[in-house]
């Protein structure tokens, strides 16, 4: 069996390309003829290298979450759940706010804008979310378990208050809120950290 041409572009560079137009256009927002032309590749191309559009933003997702599933396991090796806390919010304040990137958090602005047409993509990314927040979860019970958090303090509750305050950032990042406004609001959630 003869093998097929060489592929005339580097395929990292152009899944990093398409995965900056779906964080700035989301799924359904992303036209194939705009996803093409960030790449530098035509159609067949395309689908050669990377299938359908469905399965494009896919491993777009996954190229997005290397960086922020890297960063959650270092915050969660903090060795307290207060400096956990500080690490996720203040990290995600800071991520979010961060000019060379597109506006907000690529999952949740696909989640929040898919139609009926796309409900499998919004379910896969709604899953992926709640990976990490199962992960913030589970170091929160161990703390708990530890001893960190002071009688009556729910951990599962408490880790989603951090979850939600991460959330929040980037829906209001996906809004316009400045770097500033973003560490701001940050700040203000640590402060009402329970003592």
């Amino acid at each position: 069996m003869a093998a097929g041409r060489p592929r005339s572009f580097d395929a990292d560079k152009a899944l990093d390309r398409a995965m900056r137009v779906f964080w700035r256009r989301g799924y359904e927002g992303a036209s194939l003829p705009e996803l093409t032309k960030a790449m530098g590749i035509n159609r067949p191309s395309m689908y050669a290298a990377f299938g359908n559009k469905e399965a494009l933003f896919k491993k777009a997702v996954d190229r997005y979450l290397e960086e922020p599933a890297a960063h959650l396991a270092a915050c969660l090796a903090a060795p307290t759940i207060a400096e956990v806390a500080k690490r996720l919010i203040l990290g995600a304040a800071e991520r979010l706010g961060c000019p060379k990137n597109p506006r907000g958090c690529l999952i949740m602005n696909g989640a929040l804008a898919c139609g009926k047409e796309s409900e499998a993509i919004r379910r896969d990314l709604v899953a992926r979310r709640g990976e990490h927040d199962q992960a913030i979860r589970a170091r929160f019970a161990q703390a708990a378990a530890a001893g960190e958090l002071r009688k009556g303090v729910d951990p599962d509750a408490l880790a989603r208050y951090v979850s939600m305050v991460m959330q929040g950032l980037a829906v209001q990042a996906a809004s316009g809120a400045t770097p500033e406004q973003l560490r701001s609001v940050a700040e203000v959630a640590l402060a009402n950290w329970p003592k």
